[in-house]
């Protein structure tokens, strides 16, 4: 996780999406409140016996979106490590090298470097594990097309890390009009036994019922949530391990309210709940607890 030195609403972003809005704080206001949500939401994760590895931003570089750091990178069980080309020019410079030696130096062994990053030059984009959705256990790879997720770029990943690509497009409502959703973990999130996905953002018939078979085929329950939870966040969680082996799905406090106590008792049936309030990250940066995290599946020193 990225502990944020500046924040603010990211204009280049803002442009697809939807979820950004602005408030009337000066940035000195927004800076703090974000800080405290950020040090809060670590300290809820740790208090369940989570391990978190916490780095600071660069104060030197202009990228208000760094607290996102899913985008830029992924950490893989065999010791490769995938560099992401993303679509805003300005968060092109989240990606450090220094970030990876930190991780390093915690007792992580990193193989190899897998880097896409030069299909920015011919702007086609894959935005990590924002635009992929990664069942880790049956290998294979969730995918919303759009701006932000190249069909190509999204094969050639399945191809270098061995998954199944599952692919689609998922559309929401803006201005009566029909958009593609920017972030394919916005409205889906795969657990080890469920699935959290947003079925009717997939208009195309085929392309949902063939999202829906993968996921029962698995053995993975599906938790159907609406257009409007997804404006919530409920989408955007992540299922993570503490102390003990005992699972956690981590949201936020807006996407917990967002779910009905009928779901509530679903997703508790495999996981216990952690969550936090995010609601300057989220109404600002667009996006939530699960973008907040890059999950490290690295081989670790004995």
């Amino acid at each position: 996780m990225i502990r944020p030195v500046q924040f603010r609403m990211n204009e280049q972003t803002a442009v697809n999406n939807f979820y950004q809005k602005s408030v009337s704080l000066s940035p000195q206001d927004i800076l703090e409140k974000v800080i405290q949500e950020f040090d809060t939401f670590v300290a809820v994760l740790k208090e369940s016996g989570i391990e978190v590895i916490v780095i600071e931003g660069d104060k030197k570089k202009d990228t208000p979106d760094a607290i996102f750091p899913n985008n830029w990178v992924s950490f893989h069980q065999n010791g490769n490590v995938a560099l992401y080309p993303m679509f805003a020019e300005n968060r092109r410079k989240e990606r450090r090298p220094e970030v990876l030696d930190h991780i390093e130096a915690s007792g992580f062994d990193i193989y190899n470097i897998i880097d896409y990053t030069e299909a920015e030059n011919e702007e086609f984009f894959l935005e990590g594990t924002g635009s992929l959705v990664l069942d880790r256990v049956n290998r294979k790879a969730y995918c919303a097309l759009s701006s932000r997720a190249d069909e190509d770029l999204f094969i050639e990943f399945c191809e270098d890390f061995e998954y199944f690509p599952v692919m689609f497009t998922a559309y929401q409502t803006v201005d009566s009009k029909r958009l593609p959703i920017y972030h394919t973990n916005v409205m889906m999130g795969a657990g080890e036994t469920f699935a959290i996905v947003c079925l009717e953002c997939i208009d195309d018939k085929k392309e949902r019922k063939n999202l829906i078979s993968h996921l029962k085929n698995d053995g993975k329950e599906i938790i159907s949530i609406t257009e409007d939870q997804v404006v919530g966040f409920a989408g955007n969680v992540l299922q993570v391990v503490g102390l003990k082996d005992k699972r956690y799905l981590v949201m936020s406090s807006s996407a917990f309210k967002s779910f009905t106590g009928d779901q509530i008792t679903k997703i508790q049936q495999h996981c216990e709940i952690l969550y936090s309030d995010l609601t300057t990250i989220e109404t600002l940066g667009g996006g939530s607890a699960r973008c907040m995290m890059a999950e490290i599946f690295l081989p670790k020193r004995v």
